[in-house]
């Protein structure tokens, strides 16, 4: 067994991340927007190199959240189950508390070691049970159960809500995944990491491994201390409402809904590998930038670039690609003048030069790709660090 480091230098390590401006930087790049510190292990199975390591650390080591398989083995390749995640939920967000009701399970009876956190989690409606009243204790958690317990733990439901009944200014619902508000809201926070290997990045749906949940819910905890002002921020997703938007512009932002939670990756415009014969560029995995995800929901046919197919509405022609090329022609807009559908432009470095861009949803929201929250959300660009760093809109509609 590894001797533990030094507790200081890795409660020093974690702090600085959790302090790091953010968003560091506003997509664009493939720059890491922090780089995670390097602690040592006392896991016989968790290298100091792993890029989890911090994380577990903290989790496992500095706490007994996830110390499931005794102080030698993580398992950090491990999928995690949802027993095991429920039991870190309640060892994280409710230290010694206990189930005030004792809720039946089908397949978890009250003599189960992991009857307790189960029950405590689903009584504070932090995870869900299955038609049947089966918490599945031995099926893996997925990336969205994972962002929906631990925004309800940091009591983000009315957050969560807001997101889940999002609507236009004059009462349009949009529709949209169940996944959606967990994935947009835990991206925003931070929960997911933007790995700098494309090809282990996670989606909503992925079965997560013991590392990925370690993270998550160590940027989780980060959030009641160093990193609290994010909760703050979070609010105004509370009455989220977009602007007004007519048939074309309601598939086109509907169609951009369904790709939140889609992993960030330079140069792409594509949620799967691209298919034989692509056009502009092959991708061997899934993912946007942020210029990318404004071609997939809006580019139409050209250039031999064909997704009206997939999406079920022809686009505009938008045959430039990068964030710089696209800013360079057209009208400019002050943000004042735009609406739903225009392109945002932002200089993120503030060296003068446009290096990011999103799509207006209206009344200060955006559809955006960004390694900064790992993917593509739904983001507040009316104030806060994006409107500071606008520099002009375009209207290709």
């Amino acid at each position: 067994m590894r001797p533990a480091p030094v507790g200081l230098a890795l409660s020093l390590a974690l702090a600085v991340v959790g302090m790091t401006a953010f968003p560091a930087q506003a997509g664009g790049t493939n720059d890491r927007a922090t780089p995670l510190p390097r602690v040592a292990s006392i896991f016989d199975d968790v290298g100091e190199g792993s890029w989890a390591a911090a994380a577990i650390s903290y989790v496992a080591q500095e706490h007994a959240w996830m110390r499931d398989f005794g102080r030698d083995v993580f398992r950090p390749a491990r999928t995690e189950s949802r027993g095991l995640f429920a039991r870190a939920l309640a060892r994280a967000f409710a230290k010694g508390d206990e189930p005030e009701d004792e809720p039946a399970f089908s397949d978890l009876p009250k003599s189960d070691r992991r009857y307790p956190s189960a029950a405590l989690v689903v009584e504070r409606g932090w995870m869900t049970t299955s038609p049947g009243g089966a918490f599945r204790p031995d099926d893996p958690v997925t990336t969205v159960e994972v962002h929906s317990g631990l925004l309800k733990a940091l009591r983000l439901r009315r957050e969560l809500e807001g997101l889940d009944t999002i609507a236009t200014t004059d009462g349009v619902a949009l529709d949209h995944d169940r996944g959606f508000a967990p994935m947009a809201l835990g991206m925003v926070i931070g929960l997911r990491l933007d790995h700098d290997r494309d090809a282990i990045d996670v989606r909503p749906k992925t079965e997560l491994s013991r590392a990925e949940v370690s993270y998550s819910l160590w940027r989780a905890h980060q959030t009641l201390s160093v990193s609290s002002w994010k909760i703050r921020d979070a609010a105004a997703y509370r009455t989220i409402t977009l602007g007004r938007l007519g048939p074309r512009l309601r598939a086109m932002t509907e169609f951009g809904l369904a790709s939140v939670g889609q992993p960030y990756q330079w140069s792409a415009e594509w949620p799967s590998a691209t298919p034989s014969g692509y056009c502009c560029g092959p991708q061997t995995t899934g993912g946007f930038d942020c210029s990318g995800i404004v071609w997939w929901a809006m580019r139409n046919d050209e250039g031999g670039y064909d997704a009206a197919s997939i999406r079920g509405f022809a686009g505009w022609s938008l045959p430039q690609r990068s964030s710089r090329d696209m800013a360079s022609v057209g009208k400019r807009l002050s943000f004042r003048e735009t609406r739903p559908g225009d392109l945002l432009f932002f200089d993120g470095t503030g060296d003068g030069v446009v290096d990011h861009v999103s799509i207006s949803l209206g009344r200060g929201w955006a559809l955006d790709a960004s390694d900064s929250y790992g993917g593509v959300s739904v983001i507040r660009v009316g104030s806060g660090w994006y409107r500071e760093r606008f520099t002009h809109g375009r209207r290709i509609i």
